[in-house]
């Protein structure tokens, strides 16, 4: 009988491409897979947290190399993809991170709001994602992550363009999963649900939201950032070879009621 080995969860001398990756809950997400062993390409559209995450990677004793690029703009994901081959000659994970997040009452939501969040949070993952797919099927293996939300799967008012943007994440998780799975290329997401970070700060002090999101929370509480570390690395790992196409929500319950 076959035994089940810790080093399953092992990405020693692994690439990850990661985007937004050194800021905000995707810096969460480079130190975990650092921490067991990858090597990490990282893309922002500033310079915000680089030097903070490089001394994280590298005292996890792997290396960190940043470019500082927009996705959204057209040529990106070709740029993208051509320099990491450059210093790492092969890509094994994609975490498609990036993403932003507008709110507006209903009538006063902006046309340019829409498109801007439109554009990064699903056509540059898209493009990405397809550009880094050539890469995986020539090596016949790789992982791609999406983060998705709760807004994958509720209604998100006042954030339409959001909510319309994780729902679409999660189908093209599930149509890219279904095209790539002979490749030996597993395609999933991770949806966090409310997390503690400076960016949740305003809606964690509001005295009427706060009360009702953290009541709809079975475990309780908020989840810390630190919460959705291991989901990653199990995502990014041969632990989940066998897992296609799934949105794995890490949100202590709140889908259950």
């Amino acid at each position: 009988m076959a035994e089940f080995s810790i080093k399953s969860f092992d990405l020693t001398d692994k690439v990850v491409l990661i985007t937004g990756g050194a800021s905000g809950l995707g810096q969460y997400y480079t130190q975990a897979v650092s921490k067991v062993g990858a090597d990490v390409f990282i893309v922002s559209y500033d310079q915000q947290g680089w030097e903070e995450t490089r001394a994280a990677v590298e005292a996890n004793g792997r290396k960190a190399v940043f470019m500082l690029q927009d996705i959204t703009e057209p040529g990106a994901a070709r740029k993208i993809v051509d320099r990491a081959m450059e210093e790492f000659g092969r890509i094994d994970v994609l975490i498609n991170n990036a993403g932003m997040q507008r709110r507006h009452d209903l009538i006063d939501f902006p046309d340019s709001d829409w498109k801007a969040v439109i554009e990064l949070n699903l056509n540059a993952l898209y493009y990405l994602s397809h550009e880094v797919a050539k890469i995986m099927i020539k090596q016949n293996s790789g992982k791609i992550v999406n983060i998705g939300s709760m807004q994958s799967y509720r209604a998100g008012k006042f954030i339409y363009p959001y909510a319309a943007s994780k729902h679409a994440v999660m189908g093209l998780t599930r149509a890219y999963a279904d095209a790539l799975a002979p490749h030996n290329i597993q395609v999933n997401g991770l949806a966090p649900g409310y997390i503690n970070t400076p960016m949740t700060k305003a809606l964690q002090e509001d005295p009427v939201r706060s009360v009702e999101i953290r009541e709809h929370i079975p475990a309780g509480h908020w989840g810390e950032p630190k919460e959705l570390m291991g989901a990653m690395v199990f995502l990014c790992s041969a632990a989940s070879d066998y897992i296609n196409g799934v949105m794995l929500p890490v949100d202590g319950g709140y889908l259950l009621r």
